[in-house]
C-alpha cells in the first residue's frame, strides 16, 4: 500500500452500492442456482443485467436493466498486491436490488440534482443522471447493416451447443440459431471455448435443451461502419436511423473497436449506407435524492415521492 498523500477533514459518507435508507427494498426473482456473476464478473453499486435464460448477471445488456447491484462484501481481490476491490468473480452468487434506496457514484459530467432520471450505461452499468427523456447519444457514424449466415453442425445440452464441425460463416454472439429439435428464437450469448466462431462450445439462451447432432443455422446482422462523426460505438448500445429495425443493438465486435470497422447486430438486416444514431445509456425508473457533481456519490431511490 502506498505512503498516504491526503487527510480527509471527514469521513465519506458510504461506499457505492451501500443502502441510502432502512426503507423498504426488494429483490430480483430468479430460480434455484441463480443468480450468479457472468464470465467477466459483476461490479458492485452499478445497474445489472440477466441473461434470457434468468441465470448469469452482468453490467453489460440492452434495454432496461434489470436490477441494481447492492454491496454487501461479496466482491473479492483477485489481482496479486491489489489494495481493494469492487468486482464479483465469475460464478459467484449475486443479489440484485429492483427496489430501493442505494449510494451511487455519479459517473456522468454534470451535477446530479434532486429528481434527475438516472440512466444505465449499456456497456459497464455505470449510473448517470439527466432528464427525463435524454439518453446519451454515444456515437454518429456512417454505416450499413449486411444480413450474415452461418452453417454449422452441432448438439445442445442444456444450454451448451457444442460445434463439431462448420460448413460456412462464422457463429457470433447474438445471432439466432435454427435447427431440428431447437426452440424457436434460441439465441447464442457467449463463446465458451474452442476456435473463434467456429469448432467449440457456446452458451445459448432458453436453456434446458437436448439436441441430437444436427444442422444449424445461425442468422445476424453485420454492420460495416465507414466513418464516425462523433463518439464511439460500445457493445450494447442500440442504433437507429434509415432502414434500422427499431430495437437493433450491437451484440460483438467484428474488426472494430469503437471506431471504423465492422460490428455484430442483432437482429439481421439489410439497410443501405446511412447516418445512424448510436445511444449509449437508457433511461430507469430511478431518479436522485441528492445532488453530486461528478465523481460524487449520490442517493439513488425508486420510491417516487408524492
Amino acid at each position: 500500500m502506498p505512503f498516504p498523500s491526503t487527510v480527509s477533514v471527514q469521513p465519506a459518507p458510504a461506499v457505492a452500492g451501500d443502502f441510502a435508507s432502512s426503507n423498504p427494498r426488494w429483490n430480483v426473482l430468479a430460480g434455484p442456482g441463480a443468480l450468479v456473476a457472468g464470465p467477466a464478473g459483476v461490479t458492485v453499486g452499478r445497474f445489472a443485467w440477466v441473461d434470457p435464460a434468468r441465470r448469469l448477471v452482468a453490467n453489460q445488456g440492452s434495454g432496461a436493466p434489470d436490477g441494481f447491484v447492492h454491496r454487501e462484501q461479496q466482491a473479492l481481490i483477485t489481482a496479486f498486491l491489489a489494495e481493494g476491490s469492487n468486482i464479483v468473480p465469475p460464478g459467484f452468487g449475486i443479489t440484485l436490488h429492483s427496489g430501493g434506496d442505494f449510494w451511487v457514484m455519479n459517473d456522468g459530467t454534470t451535477q446530479a440534482q434532486i429528481n434527475q432520471k438516472a440512466y444505465a450505461n449499456y456497456a459497464d452499468g455505470k449510473v448517470t443522471f439527466g432528464a427525463t427523456g435524454a439518453p446519451v447519444s454515444a456515437a454518429s457514424v456512417t454505416g450499413s447493416v449486411a444480413a450474415s449466415t452461418a452453417s454449422v453442425t452441432g448438439t445442445i445440452a442444456d444450454n451448451v451447443l457444442t460445434v463439431t464441425a462448420v460448413s460456412s460463416g462464422v457463429l457470433v454472439p447474438g445471432g439466432t440459431i435454427t435447427g431440428t429439435g431447437i426452440a424457436t428464437g434460441t439465441k447464442i450469448t457467449a463463446q465458451l471455448g474452442g476456435t473463434p466462431g467456429g469448432i467449440g462450445t457456446y452458451q445459448v439462451t432458453p436453456g434446458e435443451q437436448t439436441v441430437a447432432s444436427t444442422a444449424v443455422s445461425e442468422t445476424y446482422g453485420t454492420m460495416t461502419v465507414t466513418a464516425v462523426g462523433s463518439g464511439a460505438v460500445g457493445i450494447g448500445d442500440t442504433l437507429s436511423g434509415a432502414g434500422v429495425t427499431a430495437g437493433s443493438r450491437v451484440t460483438a465486435f467484428g474488426t472494430g473497436t469503437g471506431g471504423t470497422g465492422t460490428y455484430i447486430v442483432d437482429p439481421t438486416q439489410a439497410p443501405a449506407s446511412t447516418t445512424i444514431t448510436v445511444a449509449g445509456n437508457v433511461e430507469t425508473k430511478w431518479i436522485a435524492a441528492s445532488i453530486g457533481l461528478p465523481g460524487e456519490l449520490v442517493k439513488m431511490t425508486s420510491h417516487q415521492m408524492g
